[in-house]
């Protein structure tokens, strides 16, 4: 059965895009730590990031770290820091999360945003990348 990210590559759950290409996917989080959390995923339906072969892998990261600048351009921080844990869907993903404070990277508190901030947001981010 396809994944959650799986079925937004697909286009049958709509997402706000920032960019893409034949392996890779990058979307805003709906449910932000802060404004502008992003995720990174392979299109390839792996569930661990160490079971990526080393090819997707390192793909993975030049990608992350493209969207990552692309991040830093478009909303204001500190740094864009990076995570991964992928319990809760079992696909790989990266978190991109532009912080301010360590408390942005916790998974505690979240940003709310409503369709038009996600819309525009997702179009500056892409726009940058």
């Amino acid at each position: 059965m396809a994944t959650i990210f799986t079925k937004i590559i697909n286009g049958d759950i709509p997402s706000y895009k920032i960019a893409e290409d034949d392996e890779f996917y990058s979307f805003l989080d709906i449910n932000p730590n802060a404004k502008g959390h992003t995720l990174v995923i392979p299109k390839k339906e792996v569930n661990k990031i160490f079971d990526l072969d080393e090819e997707t892998y390192n793909g993975l990261m030049a990608f992350s770290y493209r969207v990552a600048k692309a991040l830093e351009k478009s909303v204001p921080c500190k740094r864009v820091g990076m995570s991964v844990v992928g319990l809760e869907v079992p696909h790989v993903h990266v978190h991109l999360i532009p912080i301010n404070i360590m408390d942005d990277m916790r998974f505690t508190k979240k940003e709310k945003l409503s369709h038009e901030e996600f819309v525009a947001l997702a179009e500056k981010i892409a726009g940058n990348f």
